[in-house]
């Protein structure tokens, strides 16, 4: 872990896995960019490694925009696809969302995305409904129309 060091000045990666590491790259306090909520924003590593394979963020909050957009975005590069990597990042941070007290946490993607739904249903997400996004919602103005909405809750880890 001694290159995390170098590489973010930290001594330890933020988030740990088995396959992955999720290192915070930037906090962004609440404001108008990202609706209001604290989002942290990580980029995901092979374990253990400098091999930077994707990105996430977690938006801690609720509010009607992060109904359509999600608490956890990700992103894995084409390369890596395939090997769970999306799914043990999403746990890592619902492990943090928990950390920061929330009970649930929405979850979204695009209705034609299956690996983002197995993902997704993957975590033990409730569907919710398929629904139409707003026309002035910024996933919208992206050419994302509709949106399969779950959530997954843990009061119970509370």
């Amino acid at each position: 872990m001694k290159w995390l060091s170098f590489l973010f000045g930290r001594r330890d990666p933020v988030l740990a896995g088995e396959s992955i590491d999720l290192v915070e790259e930037r906090k962004e306090r609440p404001d108008a960019f990202n609706q209001y909520v604290l989002t942290f924003y990580y980029g995901i590593y092979l374990h253990n490694r400098r091999t930077r394979i994707g990105n996430c963020d977690l938006r801690v909050g609720h509010n009607n925009e992060l109904y359509y957009a999600g608490n956890i975005g990700y992103h894995i590069d084409p390369p890596y696809r395939g090997h769970h990597y999306a799914y043990e990042a999403c746990q890592l941070m619902v492990e943090e969302a928990v950390k920061n007290q929330m009970d649930y946490i929405l979850i979204t993607c695009s209705p034609g995305n299956e690996a983002s739904r197995k993902t997704i249903e993957r975590l033990g997400a409730t569907y919710l409904e398929t629904t139409d996004v707003p026309r002035d919602h910024w996933l919208y103005q992206r050419g994302e129309t509709v949106k399969r909405i779950y959530q997954v809750s843990f009061a119970d880890k509370l």
